[in-house]
């Protein structure tokens, strides 16, 4: 099911087209009618920092796949996945996969997790990656490939035992969460300063097979990201911004005392709405009255620059604390999709959107931009680009040459069309028929108890015996 009030991205079929479409939904998306040869493109240009260098501006946004072994560890599919990262042609890989630090901390049973007893596999993960970009690329060219882990405990939206069997740890009493997701338990301060030194514990893994980087998770309503937004939380993780952002500060302080020469970074909602849920006639409606005061970077009727206040608070932080690379994101899959993963169509679980898509894109591509503007001197990555399709190029372009991202992230896209990033720099055509079209069926399948892929554009998951089941699901919710 789509929504009719909106046309199909692949139907605006030349640069006027497009731009005639913005123009009439008064939707401001930075965009360059043509592409710079392959040699003169920002897209092409290194960036250096510190000791860092990374070969281009593409970049692979994390993503479960809901596919690893029972133990934790990757399986067959995951390595897949993986290698199909390597060759994508990108050269910043951020986190790869989200991995719990802990086994409580599984959004789902089939989530990595970084023990003792995965290391190994973790490591011949990394090395399928890496190997995979020096066949594509040639020997030698992850010199400038830089690789890290998103660590992450999934807190309210922990499922960590049986699929379906939710197993929350929430970090405060949320009056709309709580209902919707019921038999949660709080999670006391003590448990958090444990919940540290399990990060801390899992950076140091990390670092030990050989990750260059770790991203503390702090996105999509998932505990790190809760606790931001827990100003009526009592104790020493609730109230204050100082107290908000101690469980950050802590395990950066941490990673730096254990483990000095490993990257740090934060992706990071910076912006948040009320949570949404289908209204009779299927689409997206605010459940919250005005007044709303449980989100981190709160949007109100598009108040861009009084949403980003909680946001410049904490790149602020960042700067204070040494964190420079960090990856911009917004909202959560969980209530308010169309903030966070903007698409035409919705999971089985979803609501059709309330607004073109393509505004959802430009929101989080202007909050990226204005915060890169604010703090020049941090390394920032932008997120929902898959949705702009056939000009997913034009817009990134644009993007970098004016200093609104340093780097373009791909999510769902590399899903269906890994090698987009190395056909956008070599100057090959797109692969039209390999292009997300947010389906959304890398979603409902996990939704529905099945591994993640793209199964409409992906021949491999298109073969696989779930894409039969999830078609069956997808009938029945349609009767």
């Amino acid at each position: 099911m789509s929504d009719p009030r909106w046309p199909r991205v692949a139907s605006l079929k030349t640069p006027d087209a497009f731009r005639g479409h913005l123009a009439k939904g008064a939707i401001d998306l930075p965009f360059d009618e043509a592409l710079a040869a392959p040699a003169s493109s920002p897209l092409a240009s290194a960036l250096q920092v510190g000791g860092v260098r990374v070969g281009n501006r593409f970049c692979i946004l994390p993503m479960e796949g809901w596919d690893g072994t029972p133990d934790g560890a990757p399986s067959d599919l995951t390595v897949r996945r993986w290698r199909n990262f390597g060759r994508s042609g990108a050269k910043l890989i951020w986190g790869g996969e989200a991995v719990a630090v802990r086994e409580d901390g599984r959004a789902n049973p089939n989530q990595l997790v970084i023990k003792d007893a995965t290391l190994g596999a973790l490591e011949r993960l990394r090395q399928a990656l890496v190997g995979a970009h020096r066949d594509a690329f040639g020997a030698g060219a992850d010199a400038d490939l830089y690789l890290g882990l998103q660590l992450t405990h999934s807190g309210r939206f922990a499922r960590p035992s049986t699929k379906g069997r939710a197993e929350p740890l929430t970090a405060y009493a949320h009056p709309l969460l709580d209902r919707r997701f019921p038999g949660g338990r709080q999670i006391t301060d003590e448990q958090l300063d444990r919940l540290v030194d399990d990060f801390v514990v899992a950076a140091r893994r990390a670092h030990a097979v050989g990750f260059q980087f770790v991203d503390v998770k702090h996105c999509h309503g998932y505990l790190a990201h809760e606790l931001l937004s827990a100003r009526t939380r009592d104790g020493r993780y609730g109230g204050s911004f100082e107290n908000r952002t101690r469980f950050l500060r802590k395990i950066v302080e941490g990673v730096r005392a254990e483990v000095p020469g490993l990257g740090l970074g934060v992706r990071v909602s910076a912006i948040d709405a009320c949570p949404f849920r289908p209204d009779a006639a299927g689409v997206g409606a605010p459940e919250a009255p005005e007044g709303y005061r449980y989100a981190f970077g709160l949007l109100e009727h598009e108040r861009m620059d009084a949403a980003l206040d909680d946001g410049r608070e904490l790149f602020r932080l960042f700067r204070e604390i040494g964190v420079r690379w960090v990856c911009v994101t917004a909202g959560s899959p969980y209530y308010n999709p169309h903030i966070q993963r903007p698409a035409l169509f919705p999971p089985t679980d979803g609501y059709l959107p309330p607004e073109d898509p393509l505004r959802g894109v430009a929101r989080q591509i202007e909050a990226t931009a204005r915060l890169k503007a604010e703090f020049p001197d941090l390394v920032v990555v932008g997120s929902a680009y898959s949705y702009l399709q056939e000009w997913l190029p034009n817009v990134a372009q644009r993007v970098v040459r004016e200093g609104g991202a340093d780097f373009v992230g791909l999510g769902r896209m590399v899903l269906s069309y890994p090698e987009l990033p190395a056909d956008v720099l070599s100057g090959a055509p797109l692969r039209r028929k390999a292009i997300c079209r947010t389906f959304s069926d890398c979603t409902t399948a996990p939704r529905n108890g099945l591994v993640s892929g793209c199964y409409p554009l992906d021949p491999f998951y298109a073969a696989l015996p779930e894409a039969k089941h999830l078609k069956e699901v997808k009938e029945a919710l349609r009767v």
